[in-house]
């Protein structure tokens, strides 16, 4: 049917993005595509789908299970471990080595389970586009899969319907299109099928092309099929978004960080002391070897992955239950650091959904200006004057303004019911906004339109800036007209004036675009209503001889002005303002106008300044990275932006040291999120796209969630260091021992051994620990500024802290313990050559071991708080510590008493009576560590004083 030739420039015109199909007529669009108003055959269709590929976005390549498996064994610390388990098994102690390899096991598929299972939850949401077309094959309309859609195809376009490929026009009525998935604008967009020339326009403002990933609000059309897939701007979006490079968040910075540092410790105070038990205490090198082994195990926290991994899991809940599902477990923390929002606006910042907030009748009391009340597609509202409601009584101006704004829509309202929770709208938002205004004044439109049935439409264009409709009255014809003010107004010779025609003098005019321009200056969206009534009848509107536009939009009576706006989501204004107490800039990017753009930021907070900086695209693009730079520091709004402009924003802001978490829902957010340190989907109304680059989605698309999301994440944070120096701090008990035996040549027993150690690591102190990583957020935590990423886990105060204060005190109760032992079973005073094996040195062992955990008692809870004193923390605040207490108390007593636990960890039992004498060590370190918090308050105090003074 088509010939070689032909096929040849359709594979020219899918792949030569410099082919103008925009500019060509109809005839020379299809015949370049090989097609025609009667589409492909199928035969072809079949043979253009193996050549073309199928019609879907590709979805980037992602490592297999295995790889991803493994990558939890394979990190510095997992390896050391590894390492450590072998030793410990060639040194004849398999359970060791048994007990060691056990925690890599664990901790790594903990980690790589709870990531399985985020992203399982959200693969639901990759389909990308609608599974079925209606097309023109063999000259019959038919309805196929939209993944088989190839180049040359006659897509069918309907309301409702949602375009899946790229198509130039070839038919059109009152065709428009909601295109925020691309744009990120709310407005629906006239599209017509004649060639234009697209000389300062950018490609998705060409009126004669449709784009894969839009959908149609009204009206009717024809397409045929230039670009599917990835070729698609949707998909080459797509495609741009899949590019990024994937970059470590900070948390797995830090943890690596924390493992090199560590790592170090260990390994070189397994090497000091395995040359000082050789040389000093005499030990063979086998017996070195596994001394020094002794060290590395002391040093190592085994249980900090584990529990570092358990609090971000459990962190990733406590989000999950405040409508933040985490697809990533770093990304909790991740939140807790950013110091930047970038948000787009519309159906982030906004609801979406436009508003009727103002109405002005000329010569109404009170300068004309009626407020409406409600918000959102539901006509719950009313209009009034100061305190009073104005009804719309039929013949008055409002009854007038309304019927004819309503009467020139094309949009329809749904009630809930049928799947839906709420009213919505199907068509133009703006248009759908006066239909609502109308049911708040309690007008049938439905029965207006019975009355009045409509015979034609003049639709709205963007040179024209107005819309008409003309539908038979009683006797007459009437016309109704809404637009710009200012082009409304060139239309109309008269006004209604409190129910009577006056004429429209150049003073009224004036005043009119006073108040629009009031209206304007408070983010307000304007538009003019005006009427026409004509003697005649239908005949005159077709035919030969019917009216043209001209005379139809003439001698029109004006009725007032309707000002609307999207209206900002209800929680956003109390989120930005506890962004700003927590030191976060909040940068609006977005496709909409810049003025309409700043009245929202100004109107919710994100803008405080008299005169912030509005950049456009355009803008952008002449700007190098210094004038970036410096626009960036100060209060500025992004507008008519692009994906490319969001993406380089964001790379610029990190640049700087920002660490930036960007929020969106349209496909033109999607490269800005995945480069994001922290990505955010909106989950109702994001696209796909958009939630696959994601760290996190919104279930809500509620912007006040992710300030609950980055007050977790900051709370994760800071319990991290909380738990680190809780198990840092018994680091040091379980060191002393291998110090004092070694410096004592071997005269000291070893109050503690290997199996002990990897007791407390990963038996008494991992439960504990994990209840401090579900404490609270402090009060406060918001009201700080969000910490630099250059902040570390391990800083030498937390060192100081754990092994030079805390660490030294509970090695002093711990010695005493093991000595008391001996001295209550008649070695008084001796300190040297004690029972170095046997049952009573198993039990002083053990007295040791249980000293660790009755010390680390007191140090968990006072590990509660940094500065603020443990005891003004509710003690029964958080349940999951008293559990950690139990847990280890329960732990210790079968490790003490229960032999097979003897047998294995090599203890012995000892009198109850002991129990006494360690319980009184318990305070220790929660009453050290109060004076220290004291000392700290009074320095922070009297440094404040001396600064007021």
């Amino acid at each position: 049917m088509y010939g070689d030739a032909q096929i040849t420039m359709g594979h020219y015109a899918v792949f030569d993005q410099a082919m103008p199909v925009e500019t060509l007529p109809v005839a020379e669009v299809c015949r370049s595509l090989g097609s025609g108003l009667g589409g492909l055959s199928a035969h072809e269709a079949g043979a253009r789908l193996v050549r073309f590929g199928p019609n879907a976005i590709a979805v980037a390549g992602k490592r297999s299970l295995l790889p991803k498996f493994l990558a939890n064994f394979t990190h510095l610390m997992a390896l050391l471990l590894w390492i450590a388990g072998v030793v410990a098994f060639f040194a004849r102690m398999p359970q060791l080595a048994a007990s060691i390899w056990a925690v890599n096991v664990i901790n790594g598929t903990f980690s790589f389970w709870q990531e399985y299972k985020a992203e399982k939850a959200t693969e639901a949401m990759r389909r990308l586009l609608d599974e079925k077309a209606i097309v023109v094959r063999d000259g019959v309309v038919l309805q196929v899969e939209s993944i088989s859609i190839v180049p040359g195809d006659v897509l069918v376009l309907g309301e409702g319907c949602r375009v899946c490929a790229d198509a130039r026009l070839i038919e059109s009525a009152d065709l428009r299109l909601d295109q925020s998935n691309l744009t990120g604008e709310s407005r629906s967009v006239l599209k017509t099928h004649g060639e234009v020339s697209c000389r300062g326009m950018s490609r998705l403002e060409i009126p004669n092309v449709i784009f894969a990933g839009t959908s149609v609000v009204s009206g009717t059309g024809k397409g045929v099929v230039h670009a599917t897939g990835m070729d698609t701007e949707f998909g080459k979006i797509a495609g741009f978004t899949q590019g990024i490079a994937e970059e470590l968040c900070p948390l797995q910075r830090e943890m690596r960080r924390v493992t090199r540092v560590v790592t170090v410790i260990a390994v070189c105070s397994g090497c000091v002391f395995f040359l000082l038990a050789v040389t000093m205490a005499g030990l063979s090198w086998a017996a070195g070897i596994l001394f020094g082994l002794g060290m590395v195990v002391a040093f190592v926290p085994e249980g900090l992955l584990p529990t570092v991994t358990l609090s971000l899991a459990m962190g990733v809940q406590r989000m999950a239950r405040r409508n933040a599902l985490v697809k990533r477990l770093s990304a909790v923390e991740t939140l807790g650091c950013a110091s930047v929002i970038c948000t787009d606006k519309t159906g982030t910042l906004t609801q979406n959904e436009m508003t009727v907030r103002e109405i002005w009748l000329p010569g109404a009391p009170d300068g004309g200006s009626l407020r409406v009340t409600g918000a959102g597609y539901a006509p719950d509202g009313v209009m009034r004057r100061g305190g009073e409601v104005v009804a719309a009584s039929p013949g008055g101006g409002l009854h007038g303004l309304l019927v004819s704004a309503g009467l020139c829509t094309n949009a329809r309202l749904q009630p809930p019911g049928d799947g839906r929770s709420r009213w919505t709208a199907v068509g133009d938002p703006t248009e759908a906004a006066l239909r609502v205004a109308a049911l708040k004044a309690g007008i049938d439109l439905a029965t207006e339109e019975q009355g009045s049935p409509r015979l034609r439409e003049l639709p709205f264009d963007s040179r024209r800036r107005r819309m008409s409709t003309v539908h038979r009255g009683d006797g007459e014809i009437l016309v109704h007209a809404k637009g710009a003010p200012r082009e409304i107004l060139e239309l109309c010779d008269r006004m209604l004036m409190n129910g009577v025609e006056q004429p429209l003098d150049e003073s009224a005019r004036v005043r009119v675009m006073a108040v629009t321009d009031g209206y304007a200056r408070s983010g307000l969206r304007v538009l003019g209503v005006a009427r026409r009534a004509m003697r005649g009848d239908g005949a005159m509107l077709d035919g030969p001889g019917r009216l043209s536009t001209g005379d139809i939009e003439t001698a029109m009576t004006f009725l007032g002005l309707m000002a609307m706006m999207d209206p900002p989501r209800p929680e956003v204004q109390e989120a930005v303002a506890t962004c700003r107490r927590a030191g976060i800039r909040i940068i609006m990017i977005t496709g909409d106008y810049g003025l309409t753009a700043e009245s929202v930021a100004r109107r919710i907070g994100v803008i405080r300044d008299g005169r912030a900086r509005i950049v456009s695209g355009a803008d952008l693009d002449t700007m190098d990275e210094g004038a970036l730079d410096e626009a960036l520091s100060g209060e500025v709004i992004f507008a008519r932006a692009t994906p490319e402009h969001k993406l380089r924003i964001v790379a610029a802001l990190q640049r700087t040291g920002h660490v930036v978490a960007v929020t969106g829902d349209g496909v033109n957010d999607a490269p800005a999120i995945k480069k994001a340190d922290i990505g955010i989907a909106m989950g109702v109304s994001g696209t796909d796209v958009a939630k696959e680059a994601a760290d996190v989605i919104l279930t809500d698309d509620n912007f006040a969630t992710i300030v609950s999301a980055i007050e977790e994440g900051r709370a994760v944070f800071a319990n991290i260091k909380k738990f680190t120096t809780y198990i840092f701090t018994s680091n040091t008990p379980e060191a002393v021992p291998f110090i004092l035996f070694a410096l004592s040549g071997g005269r000291i027993p070893l109050a503690l051994n290997v199996m002990h150690i990897l007791a407390v690591d990963l038996g008494t102190d991992l439960l504990p620990a994990l209840g401090l990583g579900a404490e609270k957020a402090e009060p406060g935590l918001m009201d700080r500024p969000p910490r630099s990423p250059r902040d570390h886990v391990i800083t030498p105060g937390l060192l100081v802290r754990a092994y030079l204060f805390l660490g030294p005190l509970q090695s002093l109760a711990v010695m005493t313990a093991f000595y008391f032992l001996y001295w209550t079973n008649g070695h008084w005073g001796e300190w040297l050559d004690l029972p170095s094996s046997g049952p009573l040195y198993e039990s002083a062992t053990a007295m040791a071991l249980a000293c660790v955990v009755t010390t680390q008692i007191g140090n968990l809870f006072a590990q509660r708080t940094e500065r603020v004193s443990s005891f003004q923390v509710p003690a029964f605040g958080n349940r999951f510590l008293w559990l950690g207490v139990a847990s280890e108390l329960a732990v210790i007593a079968v490790i003490v008493h229960w032999p097979p636990a003897q047998r294995v960890v090599g203890t012995g039992s000892f009198a109850l009576f002991n129990w006494v004498f360690l319980f009184a060590w318990a305070p220790l370190l929660l009453l050290a560590d109060e004076v220290r918090k004291w000392m700290l308050r009074r320095m922070e105090k009297t440094k404040h004083t001396g600064v007021s003074s």
